[in-house]
């Protein structure tokens, strides 16, 4: 008996505190959200916080077994009239809970006399672990609603398509009004080049063996990772790109590489934290094989501009594409993609940090944000397009080119 009231009041606790992280979320979303930080940073932060002090806060074996002792009393020699007395006011006390807790799932019809309370049914919006982010009730995975996974947000994390349109519509809005767009940026090839340990040719070996006697620039973006095996270096100019494209774009980095990969690159890039936060999307979170894609970004795609050297994985969105030129610093990366020729490390050279790829494309990024918020549009913000924007900024540059087709 004491196992089960155990098990009974742990559950309607989770149930009470699913309630309550709802509610915060939806006042969280009502407010603007700051400068630096969009509703999935914030839901992440609450969910984390809110599941932390679950455990802290979760109630005392010791207390549970008094509380069953004071409602079971002293009487041993009823106890089946007992148990049956103890789960009703159990079923009493969740139900008084629920009621008193609950947002009143899409809202409650008002009562009048002679009538019966009617209440909307919960869509359940979303779910983790199997229990739904608003009421609370178990979900079975069958129920027949499309749901994408937002893992990286949160483990187990999976929302509803009517709750990924509306937190977009209410991200989108708001970062509208701090005039920032949003930006995908692939790992490797874009921001930074790795290669295996194992892979190491002679003639790069001095980046090991004579690292003390490396120009400054180079030994502070080469970083060797014994933990994955593997050695970094760090597109120049990356440093600058980031600070200065943060200004204008809520950024997200989005590789088909692992996760554990995924997050070791994003700490080099970001040490502190402050460009990508929870938003490191890997090959696990893509809802399909070998394709990247925007349904796991909570971004309205007429906002959204991608930044990848590889132009195939992004079948469905590149109008939303800006390709780079790949960088090749390794040996190992020129024979991945069957160059025959030396590399930049075997030359002991490397990009211009004012003229390579970088540089250049934080330009173009630049002038289209310009162009997109131009004071003739700012009473229409919502209805431009981002890809219309880049579409006439790539007609500009062509301008005046001659295309030979052979």
């Amino acid at each position: 008996m004491q196992k089960y009231f155990w098990l009974i009041t742990t559950f309607a606790y989770v149930c009470n505190l699913t309630v309550n992280l709802w509610l915060i979320i939806q006042m969280s979303l009502t407010a603007d959200s700051p400068v630096h930080s969009s509703s999935s940073d914030d839901f992440a932060a609450i969910l984390d916080a809110e599941l932390d002090s679950a455990s802290d806060a979760s109630p005392d074996p010791e207390e549970v077994e008094e509380k069953e002792e004071e409602i079971v009393g002293d009487n041993d020699d009823d106890n089946n009239s007992d148990h049956q007395r103890i789960k009703r006011r159990k079923v009493e006390v969740y139900e008084e809970m629920v009621d008193s807790q609950s947002p009143k799932c899409q809202g409650e019809a008002p009562q009048t006399l002679g009538s019966s309370p009617k209440k909307d049914v919960c869509t359940h919006p979303g779910i983790i672990g199997g229990m739904c982010i608003r009421c609370g009730q178990i979900i079975d995975d069958e129920s027949g609603v499309s749901r994408v996974a937002f893992g990286y947000i949160h483990k187990n994390l999976r929302l509803a398509n009517d709750e990924i349109a509306r937190l977009r519509d209410k991200d989108f809005k708001n970062f509208l009004r701090h005039r920032k767009l949003y930006l995908v940026l692939d790992l490797d090839h874009t921001l930074l080049n790795s290669t295996r340990l194992a892979d190491i040719t002679i003639e790069e070996r001095y980046l090991e063996d004579q690292r003390d006697t490396l120009p400054d620039t180079l030994k502070s973006s080469l970083f060797r990772l014994e933990s994955i095996h593997m050695m970094t270096k760090l597109r120049p100019f990356v440093n600058t790109f980031l600070k200065e494209a943060s200004n204008l774009f809520e950024m997200y980095i989005y590789t088909m590489g692992e996760r554990a990969y995924a997050l070791e690159m994003a700490k080099l890039l970001d040490p502190g934290g402050v460009y990508f936060h929870s938003r490191v999307i890997a090959q696990g979170d893509c809802t399909q094989k070998y394709q990247k894609g925007l349904d796991v970004v909570l971004g309205q795609e007429s906002a959204v501009l991608i930044l990848d050297d590889t132009e195939a994985v992004w079948g469905k969105h590149k109008e939303n594409l800006i390709l780079m030129e790949r960088y090749h610093f390794f040996a190992s990366s020129c024979r991945q993609f069957g160059f025959n020729c030396t590399s930049l490390s075997e030359l002991r050279s490397d990009e211009s940090e004012t003229e390579g790829a970088l540089a250049t494309v934080l330009k173009i990024l630049q002038q289209i944000h310009s162009l997109f918020f131009d004071p003739e549009h700012v009473d229409d913000l919502e209805h431009q397009d981002v890809r219309q924007v880049l579409k006439s900024v790539r007609k500009e540059i062509l301008k005046g080119c001659k295309i030979r087709v052979e």
